[in-house]
């Protein structure tokens, strides 16, 4: 199959799920494009970029210019001279350009551009305002079948500030949506999205990077705890160092360590200060892939305290808990969006509510106090990654759903 993904910006280093799903479908042998409207130029890119030549598979839309006319200019240049090879298509742009249809864009006749000559069977779009472009191809005469898989932010922000009927269209003219948890199906349905056509695809893990080792404690060493997430409102990391202080104020011996960078840093630092705990607390910034599995492998236990921020955003999944429960390592976590699907309260970890730093203090004080219970916590948390979050058994379950899907089943 030909596969075009789509994405907002690509690479991103965070964004190890859209790049598990396309490394795994170059594997099983597909033909994968990348479409992107920016290069975020982060200063470090995910090794699988490199050694899949990534970039020579990837195009990214040019930015539009700012003003109207000039806009309007580059449009009709384009069409000119692009119309000999998507006559059909081209006809259907100017025609809703004509009727002045709603979110008509430059951005969109490149986007267009790069599929009149494509031959996709299959465009996948990762999040669901990237889906609305998607269909919008469709408008326009492509033939490919148009996927969206459903995250976090496009769930719950996102229709917080456009409205609930802002995928209505999505709904109608699309033809797949994967939303990667129950919690989203659920919130999709309820907000239109035929159920006929709503599956379950969840993100996962290379499980061969992740090397299971049950936990245990030296008692002379501090008990290692580790958070991996971008320094914003919706990763909870303030609750997470208001419970890492009240037990290190009340004599338990902890390193706690914070990887990943964001708007957030300066504050939280701020706050490991106020509690005399920064020489307890470690900011890692942004890691490498290698350099994350060395933090799982020093690591005692696992700590997310995910929160809906007060824009509305919501997680989906976190990948580092799929990471986390693979290598071994008992996790906490909250009772937020889909997180429940992966932290088996009690079994694989503990749930605690959302923005409670007591109660997330009474659990970890638990696993503290409890590390005998460890290896049987990361034993069933490992089995539960293996049976849902395999990336390779996902690859092949997405391509089995691509396949039927552009057989017209």
């Amino acid at each position: 199959m030909k596969i075009a993904f789509i994405a907002n910006q690509f690479p991103v280093l965070s964004a190890t799920f859209i790049l598990n799903q396309i490394t795994g479908l170059i594997d099983l042998g597909h033909d994968v494009r990348i479409i992107a409207y920016t290069d975020p130029q982060e200063p470090r890119v995910h090794p699988d970029i490199e050694k899949y030549n990534l970039l020579a598979r990837t195009r990214y839309i040019p930015p539009t210019p700012k003003h109207k006319a000039l806009c309007l200019m580059k449009a009709l240049w384009l069409v000119i001279s692009n119309f000999h090879k998507g006559p059909v298509e081209l006809l259907k742009f100017i025609r809703m350009f004509i009727l002045r249809r709603k979110g008509l864009s430059l951005s969109r006749l490149y986007l267009l551009l790069e599929f009149i000559e494509g031959d996709f069977g299959i465009v996948q779009c990762h999040y669901g305002p990237v889906g609305i472009d998607g269909v919008f191809l469709k408008d326009a005469g492509v033939k490919a079948k148009i996927c969206t898989a459903f995250h976090g932010f496009d769930m719950s922000r996102y229709p917080l500030t456009h409205g609930r009927d802002v995928y209505d269209d999505l709904f109608k003219k699309g033809d797949l949506f994967m939303p990667i948890s129950e919690y989203w199906k659920k919130e999709l349905i309820d907000m239109g999205c035929p159920p006929e056509k709503t599956v379950v695809h969840r993100m996962g893990i290379d499980l061969d990077r992740f090397e299971y080792c049950e936990k245990d404690l030296d008692p002379a060493q501090p008990v290692g705890i580790l958070t991996i997430g971008r320094l914003v409102e919706k990763k909870g990391h303030e609750f997470a160092i208001k419970a890492v202080a009240k037990l290190i104020h009340s004599g338990h011996n902890i390193e706690y360590v914070i990887a990943g960078d964001g708007p957030l840093r300066e504050s939280l630092e701020a706050l490991a200060a106020h509690f005399g705990i920064s020489d307890r607390v470690v900011f890692m910034g942004p890691v490498e892939r290698d350099e994350v599995v060395g933090l799982y492998e020093r690591a005692h236990l696992f700590l997310l305290p995910s929160v809906t921020a007060a824009d509305g955003d919501k997680e989906g999944i976190p990948v580092v808990l799929m990471e986390a429960l693979a290598v071994g390592l008992p996790a906490l976590a909250t009772d937020h969006s889909g997180i429940r699907e992966i932290i088996i309260d009690g079994k694989t970890g503990f749930l605690a509510p959302e923005r409670n730093s007591d109660v997330l203090a009474e659990r970890l004080q638990h696993l503290l106090n409890h590390p005998q219970q460890w290896p049987a916590m990361g034993r069933v948390g490992r089995k539960h990654v293996e049976d849902n979050y395999d990336i390779k058994v996902l690859n092949r379950k997405l391509e089995s759903i691509f396949e039927e899907l552009s057989e017209g089943h």
